[in-house]
């Protein structure tokens, strides 16, 4: 397998600078991030679905609580654009290396200070602004992430397993969501619900330490990729990659975030606001309905895998297509599923059909988006992109979800997933497939 690896980078460089990392090493580098960034947000979306209502807003309705508790989720999606302005910008100019360093260890290091806050009754309106302080800060950190971890695993894959490679990092993801799940799901059973909500639900924010920790070490021990050591040499990087990707690529741009908006609509609705819905309308305890979570997230892990091969062998567009497609009509019938008392084979089908379409939809993210911009500015463009997207798609998609099902009905909660696929079919039908595009340019 790296035999076929170093033959794909054969761009007749000289033999020190073509040197590469082992395969291993690309997998753990690219991979590790978006576990910490997944294990991160869902860590926190747990918490602000199940937790942070009667820790941080205990003086309203538990109504007004959680929607003000949700709201806070969105703090972090709001700062990542920004963040992909500053780490995208360096990313173009100094590389991938430096860079994903920086942003791990500024996404760790607030994702920590979260589980040192102390709550409301300690420190009135000053917890819930040092609480936004911190997932602002963990947003910009994040804002650099995902691209430049993109970048690590498909500037280093040979041309016929991009999709392949770009899995790598979206595996972070089911990775990350399994990690946190698992250790709520530990502190529920060995804990009762008010030690969970004394200290428990801090737990899982100081145990990312160790993540961190661990993806610090990995990352100082690659070294940049391949594409962009080129890119130097030739000189072919820019000084002003946001100037640049702004004035070439904003059509990609646009493709690019509403393409992406959708699988965050849906992860969302299927990981944060369906617990909250489970457990207050549906009748199901957090314990079980996790234990649900962590045995469907599994099929998310597999359709990313079998969706970024089959990507690579018939084109990205086709896939995703077919997944988006198929959200719309998931959106429209999901809500039928949702309905009963402790309806356990409805919220199954509901998890299991959610994951598989998320799976199928953000396992060829990781190439397709770096394929719609050149080398000079691919950091830059990628990761504007994705954050963006992850605004338009989830920074408000739970509180929006849980407003529409109070108000409207879960129906409504459907219309807007489908909304949001029907978005990303328009954005994939304008855009030309990438498989084929030549990356090193």
């Amino acid at each position: 397998m790296e035999n076929n690896l170093s033959q794909s980078l054969d761009f007749s460089l000289p033999r020190k600078t073509l040197k590469k990392d082992s395969v291993k090493t690309v997998i753990l580098a690219s991979m590790v991030g978006t576990m910490i960034e997944f294990y991160d947000f869902y860590a926190y979306g747990t918490a602000s679905a199940a937790y942070f209502p009667r820790v941080f807003f205990p003086e309203v309705t538990p109504t007004i609580a959680l929607l003000l508790s949700l709201l806070t989720f969105g703090v972090a999606f709001i700062a990542r654009p920004l963040g992909s302005f500053v780490f995208g910008h360096y990313g173009d100019k100094m590389g991938r290396k430096k860079t994903l360093v920086i942003s791990l260890l500024l996404m760790g290091c607030s994702t920590v200070l979260i589980g040192l806050l102390p709550g409301y009754n300690t420190l009135g309106l000053t917890a819930v602004v040092l609480l936004c302080l911190c997932r602002f800060v963990q947003g910009i950190g994040l804002g650099g992430e995902w691209s430049g971890a993109a970048l690590v695993a498909t500037e280093n894959a040979p041309a016929n397993k991009r999709a392949l490679y770009g899995a790598f990092p979206e595996l972070g993801a089911p990775l990350g969501f399994f990690l946190s799940n698992g250790l709520f799901v530990v502190l529920e059973f060995t804990l009762s619900p008010s030690q969970m909500e004394s200290f428990g639900w801090r737990i899982p924010f100081l145990a990312s330490a160790v993540l961190v920790v661990v993806g610090f070490w990995v990352r100082e021990k690659m070294q940049e990729t391949p594409l962009f050591r080129m890119a130097k040499q030739r000189s072919a990087t820019t000084k002003s990659p946001l100037v640049e990707v702004f004035k070439s690529n904003w059509l990609e741009i646009v493709q690019g975030t509403f393409i992406v908006a959708v699988t965050y609509t849906l992860f969302y609705t299927l990981a944060t606001w369906s617990l909250s819905y489970a457990t207050t309308t549906l009748g199901f305890s957090k314990q079980a309905y996790l234990m649900m979570l962590m045995g469907t997230v599994v099929i998310f892990a597999l359709l990313i895998l079998f969706a970024s091969r089959i990507s690579d062998a018939f084109g990205r567009k086709r896939v995703l297509l077919f997944s988006a497609v198929a959200l719309v009509i998931f959106g429209l019938v999901f809500p039928y599923l949702l309905t009963g008392h402790h309806n356990v084979w409805g919220a199954l089908t509901f998890l299991g059909v959610g994951f598989a379409l998320m799976g199928i939809a953000f396992g060829p993210l990781g190439a397709v988006l770096p394929e719609l911009f050149p080398t000079k500015v691919r950091y830059s463009g990628s990761g504007i992109a994705y954050n963006l997207a992850a605004i338009v798609g989830a920074a408000f998609a739970p509180t929006i979800a849980a407003w529409l099902a109070a108000n409207w009905g879960i129906h409504s909660v459907g219309l807007y997933l489908s909304l949001m696929a029907v978005l990303c079919v328009v954005s994939l039908l304008t855009m030309h497939e990438t498989k084929e595009v030549d990356f090193t340019k």
